[in-house]
């Protein structure tokens, strides 16, 4: 991948379109090639419009699968996604709303399900933050947001895909590299990664008799619209260098694991593990 760390510095519109970014990510796998490990299989993707979720999406609709993607309103972003997957020959069904409301999570879930004829795959996705530089800036209104889209939506979310999901199932929920270590500036941000990581270390146990595996992804510094959407130009300018690769990862090379956790080919034998592509970097333990 080339080296990103002379990126130009930008702010746009919350929550972000990836039409607005000065560089726009690598996110539609154009190298990926896919190889039926999710043929015939139906997944919900939250977040699902751009940066991580678009890749999966792609990368999902390569290996066989139909998609259905949930997202909060970034329709220009979500129709791109959608061509790029009916574009491999695979079903694309679009659900915009607030993933914060838990009426709609289980709306979206069951609308998917129904418009696929089932559901084997969920991948919690869906994310916000709002960096902060003084913990006395963090307001009661931001922490409660972004407990309600960061974890109550994969609670929701996967609590109503569970009359869905069959033995071999798969739930694969993205954490970050902040829920392993923290971060001064993502405080609410970094609470909720954490609790990303044990709600899939509980439901790992607590769905293992149902045959359903439950994994995580938590990666580090990613290259999305999120990023100049919520970041100051300068922090947006030097996003990523604190990586032992100096530079952030694309989405299109995060995309991959959730490929992996979502075959049973490959990881048949894995439940309650998260995988963190973090750039290099070794964490202890």
């Amino acid at each position: 991948m080339a080296d990103d760390k002379e990126r130009k510095p930008q702010t746009i519109d919350y929550p972000g379109d990836t039409t607005d970014m000065a560089e726009r990510p690598r996110d539609e796998m154009r190298d990926y090639r896919g190889r039926d490990l999710l043929a015939g299989r139906r997944a919900l993707i939250t977040g699902g419009d751009s940066g991580i979720g678009r890749a999966v999406a792609v990368a999902f609709a390569k290996e066989g699968a139909d998609v259905a993607i949930a997202y909060l309103e970034e329709q220009e972003d979500a129709e791109h996604t959608a061509a790029l997957v009916e574009a491999e020959g695979r079903a694309c069904h679009l659900y915009p709303g607030d993933l914060a409301d838990p009426a709609h999570c289980r709306t979206v879930v069951a609308e998917a399900a129904a418009a696929m004829g089932g559901l084997e795959i969920v991948v919690n996705n869906v994310g916000t933050q709002q960096p902060v530089d003084d913990f006395a800036e963090l307001d009661d209104e931001q922490w409660r947001r972004t407990f309600a889209v960061n974890i109550d939506s994969f609670f929701h979310v996967t609590k109503a895909a569970l009359p869905h999901l069959p033995r071999g199932g798969a739930v694969i929920n993205t954490a970050s590299i902040n829920g392993l270590r923290g971060n001064k500036t993502l405080i609410d941000y970094s609470a909720t990664k954490g609790a990303v990581i044990a709600l899939t270390y509980s439901l790992a146990q607590a769905l293992s008799d149902r045959g359903i595996r439950v994994n995580c992804v938590a990666p580090g510094p990613v290259w999305t619209p999120l990023i100049p959407a919520t970041m100051d130009a300068e922090k947006v300018s030097e996003f990523g260098q604190q990586a032992p690769y100096g530079r952030a990862a694309q989405p299109d090379e995060i995309a991959p694991s959730y490929v992996f956790f979502a075959s049973a080919t490959m990881s048949s034998y894995y439940s309650g593990e998260v995988l963190a592509p973090i750039g290099g970097e070794t964490l202890p333990g």
